[in-house]
């Protein structure tokens, strides 16, 4: 059996082994590309992902070499009006850029050299189904020579297409070698309309725009910015995920809690596969996330010194959603303006979810917000360092009923952190005081606007299991009194929202008088003990 020239379905089959969730519908809008102007077609999102599930199927689905009609039938493919004529229907080339790459490291060689490795392998395979073929001639002439001869043309399969682009982004001889292999296959008049029915790429950074990636410029992207109709089999979707929690028997809110977040346009809720799976396998909602190499790694890229990234970040871990200018991004690992490409990289590496309607980022889930965690704590950043401290003392302070302590510390925040522009009214206070309590995932989980009683508490701060610190429900005050604060918790009965809780409950009441007179505090605190 080949590897790379019409490689079967056994690693599809392996996938239909284990607990799989159809995305067989994605087949059908491959099949609408096949043999059009837009049969290139180019699909980025995070690793762990299923993008290697995804090229999988594929290439089972397309490969004439077996007979894949067990596999798919009766799945959601299987109903589309031309699962038929496509089935089985091309000779697949199938590559994992990822496989070349580290066989040529583990030999000590060059990546300049994984170009030729990938075109003599498809070669070797090629001749050795066709010996009459001659092996004086170039890949591409033997691959048209090959569609004259069989009457059926290539359907490439790439996966990781982007991987050199990443491993060899400071040898850029390398990164052309590579490319220039992708135009001979994609941009060649004389070779892409008579042998290529169609490709399918796989990558985690979009397309350069900026002309170095002409080579496959004519590949249709979608990625986690602008998903189009591939949103849907990003990750998982919020049903697919309540059908296996049933199934299973796994606790659907706490499987929203740990691996939602990412919003996708007319979609929704979309998961982490690889950790819903996870999740369900070991019993166990935990971190599954993993980054196999430094340049996917969370740390480097939060510490870079650029004007407002540390503040962004502190907004971020706080679960404050921030604003990020999405374009102009290079598409690459090196290059950064500002904190905005940054951000926008982060989006691409799946540590931040984007709501492309309001152009805001926000931290997805408690799988990502522990990675942050992590990151932050292992920083040299000093400002980065200072808030961490500052922020685990107010929780002291609060705890202890400090309540000068507190009122002072929210006070430094709101001079330190806030224009005085936009700091006018209670949701700009919701904010300071968020971002003064950031180290709350450490103890806490977070709610805001919480349904309590006879309306709506601010914030609601509620322990982590055996976490043994108190509760904290938190009203705000604007040009009022921290007393009336306290007075309305008590009034509209917002305790009653957390009632089965039987440890400790502390009532935090802060207020901000903006007529204050010069010299005095702003910020006001009170905090009372409920008693039960």
């Amino acid at each position: 059996m080949s590897l790379y020239l019409n490689p079967g379905s056994e690693g599809f089959e392996e996938v239909l082994r284990t607990e799989y969730v159809d995305k067989t519908g994605l087949i059908g809008l491959t099949n609408r590309t096949i043999g059009t102007k837009q049969k290139l077609v180019c699909v980025s999102r995070p690793r762990r992902f299923g993008k290697s599930f995804a090229a999988q199927m594929l290439s089972a689905y397309y490969d004439r070499s077996c007979d894949s009609h067990a596999l798919f039938d009766g799945l959601m493919v299987s109903q589309l009006p031309d699962y038929e004529m496509r089935i089985n229907q091309f000779n697949v080339i199938y590559l994992d850029i990822t496989g070349f790459i580290s066989e040529i490291k583990k030999n000590k060689g060059s990546l300049l050299n994984v170009p030729a490795k990938i075109n003599h392998a498809v070669k070797e395979e090629l001749l050795a189904v066709c010996p009459e073929l001659s092996p004086e001639k170039e890949l591409t002439e033997c691959l048209v020579e090959y569609v004259k001869r069989d009457g059926r043309k290539f359907y490439f399969i790439i996966d990781e297409w982007d991987a050199m682009i990443r491993e060899a982004r400071n040898d850029q001889d390398a990164q052309e070698a590579y490319l220039n292999l992708l135009r001979e296959w994609f941009k060649n008049g004389n070779f892409t309309p008579f042998a290529v029915a169609g490709a399918y790429m796989t990558g985690i950074l979009p397309i350069k725009k900026d002309g170095t990636q002409s080579a496959i410029s004519d590949f249709k992207e979608y990625n986690m910015l602008q998903p189009g109709p591939y949103g849907k089999y990003i990750g998982f979707t919020e049903e697919e995920v309540a059908g296996l929690c049933e199934e299973k028997h796994a606790d659907f809110s706490r499987m929203r809690q740990w691996y939602d977040g990412y919003r996708v346009r007319n979609v929704g809720s979309v998961y982490n596969p690889n950790s819903v799976m996870k999740a369900i396998r070991y019993d166990a909602f935990d971190s599954y996330w993993t980054e196999t190499s430094a340049a996917e790694g969370l740390l480097e890229y939060i510490c870079k010194d650029y004007s407002g990234l540390s503040r962004t970040i502190a907004e971020l871990v706080g679960g404050i959603d921030v604003p990020v200018d999405t374009v102009g991004f290079a598409n690459d690992l090196t290059t950064f303006r500002g904190k905005d490409d940054v951000l926008t990289l982060l989006i691409h590496l799946g540590y931040l979810s984007y709501d492309s309607e309001n152009k805001k980022a926000r931290i997805p889930n408690e799988e990502i917000r522990r990675e942050f965690s992590k990151s932050i704590r292992t920083t040299e950043h000093a400002a980065t360092q200072k808030r961490l401290l500052e922020s685990s003392r107010l929780f002291d302070s609060t705890i202890r009923l400090d309540e000068e302590a507190v009122a002072t510390q929210i006070e430094k925040v709101h001079m330190e952190e806030t224009s005085p522009l936009h700091y006018n009214d209670r949701q700009s206070l919701r904010s300071v005081l968020k971002l003064a309590y950031y180290t709350y995932r450490d103890h806490y989980l977070q709610w805001e606007e919480l349904p309590a009683g006879v309306g709506y508490a601010d914030i609601v701060y509620f322990p982590k299991n055996n976490s043994g610190w108190p509760a904290l429900v938190v009203e705000l005050k604007w040009n009022r009194s921290a007393e009336s604060a306290i007075d309305q918790i008590r009034r509209k009965q917002y305790p009653e929202s957390i009632r089965e809780y039987t440890g400790e409950i502390l009532l935090v009441g802060i207020n901000y008088d903006k007529n204050a007179k010069a010299g005095n505090r702003r910020h006001t605190c009170r905090i009372e003990r409920l008693q039960k």
